[in-house]
């Protein structure tokens, strides 16, 4: 398999700088190796989610920051991803060919899910030439009905796998009807503390070349997910009750390199990041078309929304995030973060915005005022951090954020103040 060159060299050169990781050399004995050559340590129903709304936590206007731990993960972990009560925790495991499902509370690994490599092309992003590589390689995930579905992106195989992770047994697909042509990829459980083991396939369901992002509409009916090298998003109607579980029922096509998705579903839209270029674009969710383009600062990765409808963006290559108007594109403030920021998350009173700065190794956060962003933290974070996710309680909120190169899970603990 070739994978396309870019031809805009342009747009490819300010892409590239933004994802150092993610193409997925091959694997070898020691050291493990990155996608960069670095030595890594080693007719369907509608589907509704049915979880009750989680009650409101207390009011809290500060942060403070008490102690950071570390977990220990696996090679090239490049994105987490809790669960909505907060209790377990999935990590992408890039270069690992993993997935590991974290206890919270216990900072530990209870499950792992092993995938099976079969070989295929990666990407340097480096050098802009596809290299021999394996095709399972998780990047980005997304959580769906009611937690049991996982959603997981293959950079490499060119689609999305369907795992569920509430009741294994149902990976198995008793009762289903499988077409011959479908691409099953297999996957080992690995129970940690016991020698409980069990292996399944799953379906592949195909996008694009070189997914990364996933996004959901909040009834979990369906997913976007954008293609990095496809140039474009699908759109997938989800029906969980028949195999493959998920169908490609839209593409639509963006003018540069995508990422970062967000879905507005108060206004039936979604917004997608066009980091090869300089803009977002608009998708009507309703018949799943291009609306328009917000022009913005170059190399936008990745997005977020507030309940005010607000977009929040990070620009890896400028080092900048933004608060933008939505309607008008109209950036409202911006401010200046360390190098490369990459994932940003709100927390959830949409008062703070957690920013991982990748090569220069910092988790940021910043207090969002109603005109300005005011930097209270940053704090150092090995390893060239990538992901992040949040847990809150009623007094402390955790950042666990994942290092792409020591395959190490710090978690920032910060105690709520009034």
């Amino acid at each position: 398999m070739r994978i396309q060159t870019i031809p805009a060299m342009l747009c490819c050169y300010f892409a590239a700088l933004s994802c150092k990781s993610g193409s997925g050399r091959m694997p070898a004995a020691e050291p493990l190796w990155s996608d960069t050559g670095k030595g890594i340590v080693s007719g369907y129903a509608a589907a509704t989610d049915t979880i009750p709304a989680t009650l409101a936590l207390p009011s809290y206007n500060g942060l403070r920051y008490t102690k950071t731990e570390v977990v220990k993960a696996a090679p090239g972990t490049k994105s987490v991803l809790f669960n909505s009560t907060g209790t377990q925790l999935f990590a992408m495991n890039l270069e690992g060919m993993s997935i590991y499902q974290f206890d919270r509370n216990s900072r530990s690994v209870t499950r792992e899910f092993k995938f099976k490599p079969t070989r295929g092309t990666g990407w340097d992003y480096e050098t802009d030439k596809p290299i021999p590589s394996y095709e399972e390689k998780p990047v980005e995930a997304c959580l769906s009905h009611d937690d049991k579905w996982l959603w997981v992106s293959l950079h490499n195989a060119e689609g999305i796998v369907a795992i569920r992770v509430d009741s294994l047994s149902a990976n198995k697909h008793s009762g289903q009807v499988i077409a011959p042509r479908a691409v099953l990829k297999k996957i080992t459980v690995i129970e940690r503390g016991s020698t409980g083991r069990d292996s399944f396939q799953v379906p592949l369901i195909r996008t694009g070349k070189t997914p990364k992002v996933i996004a959901r509409t909040a009834s979990s009916s369906h997913l976007l997910v954008s293609n990095w090298h496809s140039y474009n998003v699908s759109v997938l109607s989800t029906h969980p009750e028949r195999f493959p579980y998920a169908t490609v029922i839209d593409t639509i096509p963006v003018p540069a390199i995508p990422r970062g998705i967000v879905v507005d579903d108060r206004n039936q839209r979604s917004f997608v990041a066009i980091m090869g270029g300089a803009s977002l674009m608009s998708v009507n969710n309703n018949v799943w078309m291009k609306e328009k383009d917000l022009t913005v600062a170059s190399n936008p990765r990745h997005l977020v929304i507030d309940s005010s409808g607000r977009l929040f963006v990070s620009y890896n290559r400028v080092g900048k995030i933004a608060c933008i108007d939505p309607n008008t594109g109209e950036t409202l403030f911006t401010a200046s973060t360390a190098a490369q920021p990459r994932t940003i998350i709100l927390s959830k009173n949409h008062r703070f915005l957690f920013v991982t700065c990748y090569s220069s190794d910092k988790l940021e956060v910043f207090r969002i005022n109603d005109d300005s962003f005011t930097r209270i933290a940053s704090l150092p974070c090995p390893g060239h951090p990538v992901g992040v996710d949040i847990y809150e309680n009623e007094s402390k909120l955790e950042a666990w954020v994942c290092s792409y190169t020591t395959g190490k899970i710090s978690v920032f603990n910060f105690e709520k103040t009034k």
